[in-house]
């Protein structure tokens, strides 16, 4: 698959995984619409990439709220007429006990993670509809297929993003359109300093698996190529790769390990 000319919106674009991705499919001759909050961060970026204005939009967004991103939708295609590649990676994490996060903590993760994600996926997919194309990525994580301590609200949001995006590749296949979920696992980015806390406070610690996590730049090449192979679901991971499998195939050893995890 050529990216050539096509037109990609990238969610969480103001750094890591977002970034790195929107760095790649510039170099690889993509427009590019770069979203998320921080307008400043998102022109940070843009000046990093060293576009030109007519291949490029800032789009800042906040995917909590759902009734803005019809409008943002259509600002996206008055720019460039088509959208190619949509790719759903802003997202927030979580660091804290089920017990002691409170109820509007885990409305707030839903609300961004699962439901911005849908919000503007409905948004866009007549678009792609009427073009009979389009590629939507999916940006889950290896929490998505199973639970740990301390996220349990975040789990909860990719675990929904694989029912609604494996029904959604199921019914629009037909119509030239290709859907991907993608599960990294550690990857080194600000998601363990921008994760809530309990309270909704922000956890504003690095935490030292995700320091030693992959760099975003192999990230993004990985999920090019799942995206370039029509994968359905990819996997980006290191030694963690392995819960998946001890999940499946033994899932009372996992279960354990997953005690065992939990602070005490």
């Amino acid at each position: 698959m050529s990216f050539q000319e096509k037109v990609v919106w990238i969610t969480g674009a103001s750094s890591g995984i977002g970034e790195a991705l929107a760095r790649l499919f510039y170099q690889k001759g993509a427009k590019v619409i770069l979203s998320a909050r921080r307008e400043d961060e998102l022109n940070r970026a843009q000046a990093s990439l060293g576009a030109k204005p007519e291949d490029i939009l800032v789009l800042p967004l906040d995917l909590a709220d759902h009734d803005s991103l019809t409008k943002k939708t259509e600002t996206a295609l008055a720019k460039f007429g088509r959208i190619d590649v949509l790719v759903n990676n802003g997202g927030i994490s979580q660091r804290a006990l089920t017990k002691d996060t409170r109820l509007e903590v885990d409305k707030k993760i839903m609300a961004v993670n699962y439901f911005g994600t849908v919000a503007l996926t409905k948004a866009v997919l007549p678009i792609m509809l009427k073009q009979k194309s389009g590629h939507i990525v999916a940006i889950s994580s290896l929490a998505g297929k199973f639970g740990t301590p301390l996220r349990s609200a975040y789990s909860a949001s990719k675990h929904a993003l694989h029912g609604f995006f494996e029904s959604l590749r199921a019914e629009t296949w037909q119509d030239g359109i290709k859907v991907m979920i993608v599960c990294p696992g550690y990857i080194h980015t600000n998601i363990s300093l921008n994760a809530l806390k309990g309270d909704g406070a922000v956890f504003n610690k690095m935490d030292q698996a995700v320091a030693n996590g992959q760099p975003p730049a192999v990230c993004a090449e990985k999920i090019l190529q799942g995206i370039e192979q029509d994968e359905n679901e990819i996997f980006i991971a290191g030694r963690d790769i392995k819960l998946i499998y001890i999940k499946r195939f033994f899932p009372n050893r996992f279960a354990k390990m997953m005690r065992k995890a939990a602070p005490r």
